[in-house]
């Protein structure tokens, strides 16, 4: 029987709706799946599985891994090769808040946050939202003219702080802006000499390269004049310091003899930096530059009082006081929305980027009329400082901080990570300090705890590495890069928490069992 070519049709037409319905559940399967791919092929059995995720990357069919190392090697510049984290590095493709999946579909707990920057999480929705509608509207103009971005956000961020911090300095990065805070301290003061501390990292132009005081980023040339670094009051590497020293929810394992509100490695250290006035620098300063809690330096902390006294004495000596905020600011440190409100201080100024843009390139200086003013006899112009993008994506940071609870959600996970980081560090010989306030997390890895000798570097790279494979990016620091560091974007859960403490205790017990 002759079957009519219209039901011939629409029995093709069937056939062929079907098999594509087939084929789109088969996608959505296997985009789920790829979704939960974790970064190990064989997940060792005492290891827990990652947390869910409901978010679906895109397929990646871009360049090939060979490839692109071929232009790291050949095209970028030699430094990119040279701080490639891992033997085995990661070739990044997508993220979403604080989740990382890489060109193979593989997905990492993300706790480094592209260096304590990814504040809100990596394309948070309402932060992308706002970046589109400002990119519809305007992407760039310059201060030369009148625009809403720049005023909203400027009565905005100033609102964070407390009188007299009032003005605002737009840039492009926390390196320029430090740059231009040396600039302003000099020009206000009349005077010359900055100090920060060993160990601090304020940034790599030629100026800023004299505060950062870490071996790894000098070089043999001039640069950074008039920069003179005095001992960090680090109560764990430190020659004083003890149990009761430090604002963090977890102290050091020294032993203490101090009476109880007397901290007498405060009164050595503040000894150390009345040295540095009376041996290195003239009896005038510009500056005193110090970050709340050290970054690149490991998440090194400070006692109690120190900033306050030291504070004082700088002031005594005509310098103004800057708190480096690009690291600890924007609710980091869970207790304070900026570090410095840890200590109980008010600075003279006050400099900022990585998470004020949560990723997108932006710095900022916050000061007084005063120095303001100082700094207005000359003409600064910043092309790019302010623009109308870095704007709208700043304030949607702030209002997301606000709406998210993210400041607090630092407070509850981090001190809950530092308490339970604690116990492996009295269960391992080789984890000598766990540090911190919020999720700016430092561990600091020793030989052991008698010597507290720096854990060598083979070592904490066969760690880091054994926790990449695991799913866990970290970070590195210190002067003898002996410190892991823990600085997620802040929407990281108890979960995900949970699943970085075990990776970290199997990758310790990994070390251990080959040592």
């Amino acid at each position: 029987m002759r079957i009519p070519t219209s039901r011939l049709f629409h029995q093709l037409l069937l056939a062929i709706t079907v098999f594509h319905l087939r084929l789109n559940i088969n996608n959505i399967y296997f985009i789920g799946a790829l979704c939960q791919k974790s970064a190990f092929k064989n997940r060792p059995a005492d290891l827990p599985e990652m947390p869910p995720c409901s978010f679906s990357p895109d397929e990646y069919v871009g360049m090939s891994k060979e490839r692109m190392m071929e232009i790291r090697r050949q095209n970028c510049n030699p430094m990119t090769m040279k701080v490639t984290y891992y033997k085995k590095p990661v070739f990044i493709h997508q993220g979403y808040m604080q989740w990382l999946w890489d060109v193979d579909g593989r997905r990492y707990l993300d706790l480094f946050a592209g260096v304590a920057t990814v504040s809100v999480g990596h394309c948070h929705p309402k932060v992308t939202a706002a970046a589109e509608q400002q990119l519809r509207k305007l992407w760039h103009t310059t201060s030369i003219y009148v625009y809403p971005a720049l005023h909203e956000y400027c009565e905005k961020l100033a609102s964070y702080f407390p009188d007299p911090l009032k003005v605002i300095y737009l840039t492009n990065s926390g390196s320029e802006a430090n740059d231009l805070a040396m600039l302003m301290a000099r020009l206000h003061t009349g005077n010359f000499d900055i100090i920060t501390f060993r160990g601090s990292y304020h940034g790599g132009s030629p100026q800023t390269i004299g505060l950062t005081s870490n071996a790894a980023y000098k070089y043999p040339i001039a640069n950074g004049l008039g920069c003179t670094n005095t001992m960090c009051p680090d109560v764990f590497r430190g020659p004083w310091g003890g149990s009761h020293c430090r604002d963090s929810p977890i102290q050091t394992i020294r032993d203490c003899s101090c009476a109880q509100g007397h901290c007498m490695a405060n009164e050595q250290y503040i000894g150390q930096l009345k040295e540095t006035f009376a041996t290195s620098v003239p009896s005038r300063i510009a500056a005193f530059f110090g970050e709340p809690i050290q970054g690149v330096g490991g998440a090194v902390q400070y006692p109690k009082n120190y900033l306050k006294e030291a504070y004082k004495l700088v002031r005594e000596r005509g310098g103004i006081c800057i708190a480096d905020e690009v690291q600890t600011g924007f609710g980091r440190t869970g207790s304070h929305f900026w570090g410095f409100q840890g200590h109980d201080v008010i600075p003279d100024m006050v400099t900022m980027a990585k998470g004020i843009g949560n990723g997108f390139p932006m710095g900022a200086i916050v000061t007084t009329p005063e120095i303001a003013a100082s700094f207005a006899k000359g003409v600064h112009f910043n092309t790019f400082g302010g623009n109308p993008v870095a704007c709208a994506i700043a304030s949607s940071v702030l209002d997301v901080i606000q709406e998210d609870g993210t400041q607090k959600n630092s407070l509850d996970v981090g001190t809950y990570l530092m308490t339970q980081l604690a116990k492996f560090r009295d269960k391992y010989e080789i984890i000598g300090d766990v540090r911190g306030k919020g999720l700016q997390i430092g561990v600091e890895m020793v030989k052991d705890k008698a010597s507290r000798d720096p854990l060598p570097p083979e070592a904490m790279a066969e760690i880091f590495e054994d926790i990449k494979d695991m799913g866990v990016l970290i970070g590195k620091g210190g002067v003898y890069g002996q410190t892991f560091r823990i600085k997620p974007p802040m929407c990281i859960t108890m979960k995900d928490a949970e699943f970085f403490l075990a990776v970290f205790d199997k990758s310790i017990h990994n070390f251990m069992e080959k040592r």
